[in-house]
């Protein structure tokens, strides 16, 4: 995980890799507690996950709800395909608010 200020909003961009899982929980609630704490405007990239379970999700909820009790803004950026396979299986992109986009192969290839 890093930190650094998103270029076009001025919101501070935390990157998480790897699997959000209940092997870390703990650690990931801590994290993103206190990056909320510290920033009023949090992005968190989700490029870099690899795998999205239960315990993931309720961190991620978490983390939404207490930014809006703080009267904070999250987004979620970048969602990898392990994200997006899990937000839409448990129908929650409205709840978290974020556009969700999914990049064709044919996007990512040049003539």
């Amino acid at each position: 995980m890093n930190s650094e200020p998103a270029p076009s909003n001025g919101a501070t961009r935390l990157r998480l890799d790897g699997e959000l899982t209940i092997y870390r929980a703990a650690e990931l609630k801590q994290t993103l507690l206190k990056a909320l704490e510290q920033a009023p405007h949090l992005e968190l990239d989700l490029a870099g996950v690899s795998e999205l379970d239960s315990a993931g999700v309720q961190i991620l909820i978490l983390a939404k709800l207490h930014a809006e009790a703080m009267q904070h803004t999250l987004r979620l950026t970048g969602h990898s395909t392990a994200v997006l396979a899990v937000l839409e299986e448990l129908n929650l992109a409205a709840f978290f608010g974020d556009q969700l986009v999914i990049q064709s192969q044919s996007s990512t290839t040049h003539a």
